[in-house]
């Protein structure tokens, strides 16, 4: 059956049910990260801690999901996603919940109890993002990768859409202990429903075969967990070497750092810039943030849109990928105006152009799922994401040290975040080169 012919018979959207599954997964992912930035304000004001401890503690995530990327990836490469994923699911919903036990400490044994916590919650995370790439590389066909990658990329924005004001809510109402027993909890009902919905594409039990052939046809890796990874030595490290050294791919992972530096940002020291440095309460930051990340989340899933619309346009994936990317990173360095306005609002609408900007430009994973080389989708995409989350230990840190060094000014941390934009920006239009699936040399 043509595509054509199968389009206008109705093909069937399990692909699509799947896609909402691994978005809703993503949206509570980066709730249970960001979490302790909502809490930030009030938990260091009890423990009394600094800007600098706080950058640590911010990092301690950000160390553990770069430790646990490749061994994540090569593990989902060798037992398939359904059930990596649902014990990842699970362990970071314990991890999560626990950090609410950090109150009932004092002084250094707190600090050193939290900091162990986020690292494990980084640690319990890191095969989560792979698995996404993963499961959209099986689930959807190239000419669709755009916007489903778009999709479950976008859900760190509509996180803090749904999660910022409810998670600031409770703090405000019951203390920051609490906020950490309710975003466990919510993660273990998510470990369920996944474990029930997830099945490979060609045994789901909801899919049609004209779907099927649709994914055939439009080059899904449709049999990537029917066939998992024949040696269980661990990742190989010939393969690292491959990816390392290719020229397109080291550019897509410089340029996800700096791209992820501004999620980091984002995650961690937005809500604290918008308490310390523009005067709002805790209720009004957690709500203030949502605007910038409703417009992150609708540029995230228009970067797809566009992706993909440009992908049919011009049958070149390098421009339809690549337009979105440097058009958004050069959008979002309008952040470092925030250093020139006094206005909230005009604060809060600046930001929220920098992750409308960041939204569209957020198409790397969508890049991996056309990159990665057939043998180690898995792989590749930890390898992406330890490159990415790298930002997730420097970011936190050095906008702590700016601070500091800044006698509590945010300006030099907005630059900061402003440069990363422009370093993607140039990894993009002048490393990258043409985009195209990688093969393998045998060892």
């Amino acid at each position: 059956m043509t595509t054509a012919v199968a389009s206008k018979a109705g093909i069937g959207s399990v692909r699509f049910l799947i896609l909402g599954l691994i978005f809703f997964l993503t949206v509570v992912n980066y709730a249970d990260r960001a979490i302790i930035s909502i809490a930030g304000p009030k938990l260091a004001d009890e423990l009394g801690l600094t800007p600098i401890t706080m950058g640590y503690i911010f990092s301690a995530f950000g160390w553990s999901y770069v430790i646990g990327q490749l061994p994540g990836g090569w593990i989902l490469d060798r037992f398939g996603s359904k059930w990596v994923y649902a014990a990842s699911i699970t362990l970071w919903s314990i991890f999560t919940l626990l950090q609410g036990a950090v109150g009932f400490f004092v002084g250094g044994a707190a600090v050193t109890l939290l900091f162990a916590l986020r690292f494990l919650v980084g640690l319990s995370e890191a095969p989560s993002f792979p698995a996404n790439a993963r499961i959209v590389s099986a689930w959807f066909p190239t000419a669709e990768r755009g916007f489903a990658s778009a999709v479950f990329n976008s859900a760190q924005y509509f996180s803090t859409v749904i999660f910022a004001p409810f998670m600031a809510w409770i703090v405000h109402e019951y203390g920051w202990r609490h906020v950490f027993w309710v975003m466990g909890a919510i993660g273990f009902a998510m470990a369920l429903v996944w474990i029930n919905l997830i099945h490979p594409p060609r045994r789901h039990p909801m899919i049609r075969q004209a779907e099927v052939d649709h994914l055939v046809e439009g080059g899904a890796l449709i049999d990537i967990d029917e066939k998992p990874a024949k040696t269980s030595d661990g990742p190989s490290w010939s393969a690292i070497k491959q990816l390392l050294s290719n020229r397109m791919l080291l550019g897509v992972y410089v340029a996800q750092y700096s791209i992820t530096t501004l999620t980091y940002f984002f995650l961690t020291w937005f809500p604290i810039y918008l308490v310390k440095e523009r005067g709002l309460s805790i209720l009004q930051a957690g709500f203030a943030a949502t605007l910038p990340a409703l417009c992150g989340f609708f540029g995230g899933i228009l970067g797809g849109l566009i992706s993909d619309r440009l992908l049919k346009a011009t049958g070149s994936l390098t421009l339809a990928r690549k337009i979105p990317i440097v058009t958004g990173m050069l959008l979002s360095t309008v952040i470092i105006g925030c250093n020139y306005v006094e206005a909230p609002a005009a604060v809060i609408g600046l930001m929220t152009l920098a992750f409308f900007g960041k939204g569209i430009g957020s198409l790397g994973w969508a890049v991996v799922a056309d990159t990665s080389p057939k043998e180690i989708p898995g792989l590749n995409a930890g390898l992406f994401n330890t490159f990415g989350n790298v930002a997730g230990i420097t970011t936190p840190i050095a906008i702590g040290y700016i601070i500091a060094a800044s006698d509590g000014s945010f300006a030099g941390a907005l630059v900061f975040v402003a440069v990363n934009a422009l370093v993607a920006l140039v990894s993009y239009l002048f490393v990258v080169g043409e985009i195209r699936r990688v093969t393998l040399r045998p060892a």
